[in-house]
């Protein structure tokens, strides 16, 4: 059966416009984004399927052009889509970070680095630069590693906090193996960093490690 055939209230379009989003399923939110089914399959049993397959939504947004493509039905077209509405929601956390008079929100920190970091398949290192009064001034990734590790140079820290005239940053990385857990190394890169920003006034207020859906705050574990 068509979606248009069905109850009016069941129709995932107009059951999002009368009670939100938030009361959509997984498979309704990405029928309305595929639109139209296949060939006896409507969007819905579509959007079904591929989340079996997938094994659910997150490995879907984050899968590459060509295993997204693969699945009937999917193109260039859909995959572009798809990434075009990904950065949109990346920018929205981006802009609310950058609206707020102040960095006063722990969460919104979070919820922004994490969807910056968390899906990548390599390390990467980045600052969250800050002025005098921890308004949010720019966030800029410096460094790419392997999976191993990411190779990370205070000097080159210093130079782009001072072009950015911060008075203040917040560390980033993650750990594409999604465990937070911060180790030995982790702790020692902090430590220089630390001591190289110092002189030039410039205050560390955190180091966050990005895992797989949380994060880990050095300030939190009083290392800071």
């Amino acid at each position: 059966m068509a979606i248009s055939d069905w109850p009016e209230q069941e129709r995932p379009r107009e059951k999002l416009l009368l009670q939100g989003a938030g009361s959509l399923s997984d498979a309704e939110l990405l029928a309305i984004f595929l639109r139209t089914g296949v060939k006896g399959k409507s969007a819905v049993d579509l959007a079904r399927e591929l989340l079996q397959e997938f094994g659910g939504l997150r490995s879907l947004l984050t899968a590459d052009q060509q295993a997204f493509c693969q699945p009937l039905g999917l193109g260039a077209a859909k995959f572009a889509q798809l990434q075009a509405v990904l950065e949109m929601a990346r920018r929205h956390l981006a802009e609310q970070l950058n609206r707020s008079e102040a960095l006063t929100s722990p969460e919104l920190t979070r919820r922004y680095l994490q969807a910056q970091l968390r899906d990548r398949d390599y390390e990467v290192f980045a600052l969250l630069m800050l002025d005098n009064q921890h308004r949010v001034l720019k966030y800029s990734e410096l460094f790419r590693g392997t999976i191993d590790g990411a190779a990370v140079y205070p000097r080159e820290v210093v130079k782009l906090v001072l072009a950015h005239s911060a008075a203040a940053v917040i560390l980033v990385h993650n750990h594409p193996s999604g465990i937070a857990e911060p180790s030995q190394a982790d702790r020692a890169i902090t430590e220089r960093l630390q001591q190289a920003l110092a002189l030039v006034d410039v205050r560390v207020l955190d180091h966050l490690i990005v895992g797989d859906g949380y994060c880990e705050s050095f300030a939190e574990r009083g290392w800071m």
